[in-house]
């Protein structure tokens, strides 16, 4: 079909002959330095690259243009994210699923694993368990069942999480990763509060993606694939995007990836606020040898690299699917969020998980949210817990605006420092806050703005007299 960036069709907006087409031109052309450098440029004046200019970067094979590639990525994570980290966690609520995906362990004829859906009472130990843990921000999962898993069982939760107030923690925001729905249902979720709607096209090569979806709702490779257009319809406009890297061919996926986001862009005047990365892991009845599209951790980095020079604005996560060393090497080229303690089994906070439990996949980085935070401080960042944009109402177009002009900066640098002396009063180990300490009073000095640093200052020390949840 024709590719149209501004269609409301699937196969228009992501269109397989570009995408064939795009492949084509990076490989004929990835040893041209004339125009791998007029690409860079253009990046280097933070105007964003098309997925054409971008999957040529990505095929690039002339060493000295791949390390300007890397170094640039770094640099306008800098630009626009500082040295922040934000940190989540995932929490799942139900398995049950009435889908046949092929990779994960959830579809619909997997006997194997326990099928568990939590009542509010046990949604309400979980989060207690999360507050405990120091957690925020969460992101909650279910399978797609419409007999188990209803709109109005999410809405519920979601409801039940924002009132649990425990000592000092609360959530003040949440994502929600559900199946592709109806603009009604969209509508819902935004009246309910939540932060960022998330859904992983999983593959955008229609072939694949029809055959690895075999039976079930999420067959319909173009209800899933336009679902982000009728949750902006629905109200919200923060949305997440993502791929399941093994499951197509790298080259293809990442060209798709960002055709959806420069259709978000050109149709709804706001791309994508995260891109995600997984790659396809071990889990139950799951053997991620069986697919032949696997990443090296090498690939993997420069796909976040080019993603980060690509879309210059967009928050790029990375779960606890990958191991500590690869997590430090790509965080420095574009990732701003990060997953920390972990569980992606039914009821894995307040109850030890067990072998052969309801695992969606097996996690690389299994250390604590503390020793996280110790860690991103040892390597130089600052572990943010902050969730002030989606309360103070810079979503969608207004986040977009104060990011681009880097205005943002003056909101999320003192923000981050408080909610991490939160962390530190509440929650951390003794190493861990005299590590923080330090780092609160050195990061203080690079508040860009004298007057918030003041009142930034003013608040970090009001956190030791029991006041709690400033933000700018």
């Amino acid at each position: 079909m024709k590719y149209d960036v501004l269609s409301s069709k699937a196969e228009e907006f992501i269109s397989h002959e570009e995408i064939l087409a795009t492949i084509e031109y990076a490989n004929e052309n990835k040893y041209n330095a004339e125009l791998i450098s007029k690409a860079l440029d253009k990046a280097e004046a933070l105007k964003g690259l098309t997925h054409r200019e971008a999957s040529l970067l990505l095929a690039c094979d002339i060493p000295e243009y791949n390390e300007r590639i890397f170094k640039l990525a770094e640099q306008i994570k800098k630009d626009f994210y500082g040295n922040r980290i934000v940190l989540f966690a995932p929490l799942y609520l139900s398995n049950y699923c009435v889908n046949g995906c092929t990779y994960c362990p959830y579809h619909a004829k997997n006997k194997r694993i326990p099928r568990i859906k939590m009542t509010q009472e046990q949604i309400r130990r979980e989060v207690i368990a999360l507050q405990d843990m120091g957690h925020k921000r969460l992101a909650i999962e279910l399978g797609e069942d419409p007999i188990n898993n209803p709109i109005e069982y999410v809405l519920e939760s979601i409801k039940t999480i924002y009132d649990i107030k425990h000592k000092n923690g609360e959530i003040r925001r949440i994502n929600v990763n559900i199946a592709a729905t109806s603009v009604e249902n969209y509508r819902k979720l935004h009246e309910a509060g939540i932060g960022t709607y998330i859904l992983f096209q999983e593959t955008y090569n229609k072939e694949n993606y029809e055959k690895l979806h075999p039976t079930g709702p999420k067959h319909n490779y173009a209800y899933h694939t336009e679902a982000m257009d009728r949750a902006m319809e629905g109200g919200i406009d923060d949305v997440g995007i993502g791929v399941l890297f093994g499951l197509s061919t790298y080259q293809y996926e990442f060209a798709g990836l960002l055709m959806h986001a420069e259709h978000l862009e050109a149709k709804f005047g706001v791309g994508p606020h995260t891109i995600s990365f997984p790659r396809i892991k071990k889990a139950d009845d799951i053997d991620p040898n069986a697919f032949d599209n696997s990443i090296n951790d090498d690939i993997f980095a420069k796909i976040i690299a080019c993603t980060r020079i690509s879309v210059p604005y967009t928050g790029m996560i990375i779960s606890t699917r990958e191991s500590k060393e690869c997590r430090e090497k790509v965080i420095h080229y574009g990732i701003s969020q990060i997953s920390g303690g972990s569980k992606t089994s039914v009821g894995g906070y307040a109850d030890p998980e067990k072998e052969n439990d309801s695992e969606q996949f097996d996690i690389s980085d299994k250390r604590t949210l503390d020793e996280i935070v110790r860690w991103l401080m040892e390597i130089g960042y600052i572990p943010s817990f902050c969730t002030a944009c989606y309360r103070a109402e810079r979503t969608g177009d207004r986040f977009m605006d104060l990011c681009k002009s880097k205005q943002i900066l003056n909101f999320c640098h003192p923000n981050a420092l408080m909610t991490l002396k939160e962390f530190l009063v509440d929650y951390a180990s003794p190493e861990t806050r005299k590590i923080g300490k330090e780092l609160i009073k050195r990061e203080l000095l690079n508040v860009p703005n004298e007057k918030v640093r003041d009142v930034c200052e003013q608040h970090i020390q009001e956190i030791d007299t029991g006041k709690r949840d400033f933000y700018f």
